[in-house]
């Protein structure tokens, strides 16, 4: 496995997963957020949808990475297309909850970093990020990628995620 795609709602654990295989496995990580906006410490630009697309087909055009994000809209289909595995991270709903409040808690203390503004608005729109994955980003992905059945990975829990790892 050198090409993995990684989805899941808000407070799933994408971006931990992602860090791990990295450091583990000695293979670049990108997060989509990061190819959705431009950073700068000036303030953060939502790149053109051609910018967007032309940034991901290149990464995934590179022999190893590991991508992350929540986006599984026709931009994003080629790193699904690409990629060796997908692992859909579903934990449940009450623990993509509890870990949005921790993360933010975390985030106000300084105790973990953010790419955006900690604020509350955001905070609040992450539950309403996180509702509209179960009722919507979860069953149109199953629906739209499901010629990619023999290579995803639905992983629900830690020791399920743990096998994942050291198989």
């Amino acid at each position: 496995m050198k090409r993995i795609r990684i989805i899941g709602s808000v407070g799933s654990g994408k971006t931990t997963l992602a860090r791990s295989l990295s450091e583990e496995w000695g293979i670049p990580y990108y997060e989509l957020d990061n190819v959705v906006w431009e950073r700068n410490p000036a303030g953060d630009r939502r790149r053109t949808e051609e910018e967007r697309t032309e940034l991901l087909d290149t990464l995934i055009k590179s022999e190893a990475w590991v991508i992350e994000g929540v986006h599984n809209e026709e931009w994003a289909a080629g790193s699904f297309r690409e990629a060796d595995v997908i692992v859909f991270l579903d934990p449940a709903y009450s623990v993509r909850t509890y870990r949005i409040i921790k993360r933010f808690i975390l985030q106000k203390l300084g105790r973990e970093t953010a790419h955006y503004e900690v604020t509350y608005r955001i905070f609040l729109k992450m539950f309403k990020w996180n509702k509209y994955f179960e009722q919507n980003g979860k069953p149109n992905f199953f629906k739209n990628y499901a010629l990619y059945t023999d290579k995803i990975i639905v992983l629900k829990n830690k020791s399920q995620l743990k096998q994942f790892l050291y198989q």
